[in-house]
This record gives C-alpha cells, structure tokens and sequence, in this order.
C-alpha cells in the first residue's frame, strides 16, 4: 500500500535553504514561462520527434545523461491519472563516497560496479505538461541497484542536468525541481525504507518482485503554492 506524504513544515528550514529553494522557484518558473509564450511545454520538449507516444517506452530514447554530474531521466507513462512521469537517477560516478547497495544487491542480477545507478524520484506530469505528484518506487519498476535511503538521500543534491539535449528549458526544470522540492524528495526518501519493510513482513515471496508493490511513497506537488509556502516562509 503506498504511502502518501502531507506537506512539510517549511519553516522549520533555515534561512539560508529556504533562499536557494526561493531560487529554484524562479528559474522553474522561468522554464516553463518561456516555453508557453511558443505554446511549448516540457513533456512536449522530450517527445518531440519521438515519433508515436507508446505506453512504457523511454523518451527520449537512450535516455537523457549529464556526463558532469552522472545524472540521468528518462519520461514515460503507465499509470492511470496522468499523462506520465520523469524517473530521475544518479549513476555511481556521481554518487558520494562511503554509499554502498544494500547486501541483498550481491546475490541480484542488478547493475553492478559502474553501471550501479539509484533511483532518487518520478515526478507525475499532466496532459498540460504541469507537476502532479512525486513519488518513490520499488527496485523492479527502474531496475535500479538498491541503495539504503540514508544513501540516497546524500545523492539528492547531486541531481543536474546541465546540456540542451533533449531540451535546455526541461532539463534546467528538473534540475531546479530537486532544489525547490527537497522538502519533499527528502521526506519520500526517508519513509520509502520503512514503508518497504512494513509492506515486505505480509509477503512470503521476494518483496523486490512484488508486482502488486509498485509505487512506495508519494506526495501531492504544486509549483504556485510551494513557492507560495517558502516567500511566506521567508518572511
């Protein structure tokens, strides 16, 4: 059963996080505005060429990859509710030291080595290209290596995507969407653990596999009334 988050208590934050968060708003702001005024929007950005929109398939295709920071996304859809979701990671080249996979990987057919890579969060989008939701997964929906949330959350602030392909605006959103809604992500990240544990003590099979166990953590997101939250925050 998924968990859903309220939302955070943002002044408890400090000054100083509540600043870059403001920062965040603006340029996520910013990207969106400038693709309305060509009646673009991000999700249109990745399909683009793409040809037919498919159900599961990754857009764009092979993924997008920041070389710099070893992080990467990729949109597709098969929930019901929305037009479809970024999956947002971080390769092993990009991960801090001392992050290690969780024991059960080294008896797993998972990425291993330098092909290790995390799962962080999926950002649900509408048909009008605006966020809905975030929300964590178990390993068999990415595929991912499983690291212990504790690592995860340490690779949160490592997520950017700084090049123009697929998209310069989508690309820079994403990027500011981790600063904006940290609060968030981090909340997700640190009940998904718990969440999963609780859930695997009623299974008698691998609750990795579990197919039933789809999304772990989720929480309602909106970009006006977070930005809203952290100016009132301010002061």
């Amino acid at each position: 059963m998924t968990v859903i988050l309220p939302d955070p208590d943002l002044t408890a934050l400090s000054r100083a996080q509540l600043l870059t968060m403001q920062a965040a708003g603006v340029e996520a702001r910013r990207c969106m505005s400038a693709l309305d005024k060509v009646g673009y929007n991000l999700v249109g950005e990745v399909l683009k060429g793409q040809g037919q929109f498919v159900r599961l398939e990754h857009y764009p295709k092979g993924d997008v990859y920041d070389r710099d920071s070893h992080s990467q996304y990729y949109y597709h859809a098969h929930r019901d509710g929305e037009h479809g979701h970024f999956h947002c990671f971080l390769r092993a080249a990009g991960m801090p030291d001392g992050v290690a996979p969780v024991p059960e990987a080294r008896t797993r057919d998972w990425p291993k080595g330098d092909k290790a890579l995390a799962h962080l969060v999926a950002i649900s989008m509408d048909r009008f290209g605006k966020p809905l939701r975030m929300f964590t997964t178990n390993q068999w929906v990415t595929g991912e290596t499983w690291y212990p949330a504790p690592d995860v959350l340490r690779m949160i602030d490592r997520f950017s995507v700084d090049h123009a392909f697929p998209s310069w605006p989508t690309n820079l959103w994403l990027t500011a969407m981790f600063r904006l809604f940290r609060p968030q992500i981090t909340a997700l990240i640190a009940a998904r653990d718990t969440a999963f544990a609780a859930h695997a003590k009623t299974l008698q099979t691998d609750p990795f596999d579990d197919r039933g166990f789809e999304t772990i953590t989720e929480c309602a997101i909106n970009l006006d009334t977070q930005i809203a939250a952290v100016d009132a925050a301010l002061g």
